[in-house]
């Protein structure tokens, strides 16, 4: 013999199942005044407020390798341009001018941003570091917050407004398309054994 369902049995009262209480999202959703509605919207437009971020970084750094390699925007320190090829002046201004309009297009941000991050911790530990601890004291604020901005994209990626998300749609719908034409051909194929 089998024992009952003691399961939400309904003439047992304790096994009775009781209507859910919403939660404090669905409450938060009845109450579009609420200061969790701000959050959701908030939530919803962080890729683009992401991207935006990325494009300003991307921008200002592209903004210093151009002054340094053309003398643009006030030149390189004062007026002029870097003489090519010097070490690490140069070399930090094509990173600046090349990983900055990657970043600022968002073109293999991620990549671009860990370079750039890594050239302006060099910059900042070799250039302003030994002159005293603090960016503020060693005039590297500079390259501390560009540095740690690129950490951030290398860690959320681009966000929106990025042309990454085109090529990867791109690629993506091409791979799909391909992947269900090969599937029906599968389909299609008798197996013989």
């Amino acid at each position: 013999m089998n024992p009952p369902n003691t399961l939400n049995n309904p003439d047992n009262p304790s096994t009775r199942s009781t209507p859910s209480t919403p939660n404090s999202r669905q409450k938060a959703a009845k109450n579009p005044g609420g200061a969790s509605s701000l959050a959701g919207r908030l939530d919803q437009s962080q890729p683009c407020a992401l991207g935006l971020f990325r494009i300003v970084v991307g921008l200002l750094f592209a903004c210093h390798g151009a002054a340094s390699l053309f003398g643009v925007l006030g030149g390189a320190m004062g007026g002029g341009t870097v003489p090519a090829g010097t070490w690490p002046s140069w070399y930090a201004a094509v990173i600046q001018l090349g990983a900055g309009g990657l970043v600022l297009f968002g073109l293999g941000t991620r990549t671009a941003a860990f370079l750039a991050s890594g050239s302006m911790a060099y910059a900042y530990f070799k250039v302003h570091q030994p002159e005293s601890l603090f960016p503020l004291q060693n005039g590297g604020e500079t390259a501390a917050l560009f540095c740690w901005a690129f950490v951030l994209l290398v860690f959320t990626g681009p966000g929106a407004l990025a042309l990454d998300g085109l090529f990867r749609g791109r690629v993506g719908a091409g791979a799909t398309a391909r992947r269900t034409s090969e599937e029906r051909e599968e389909q299609a194929t008798p197996v013989t054994a």
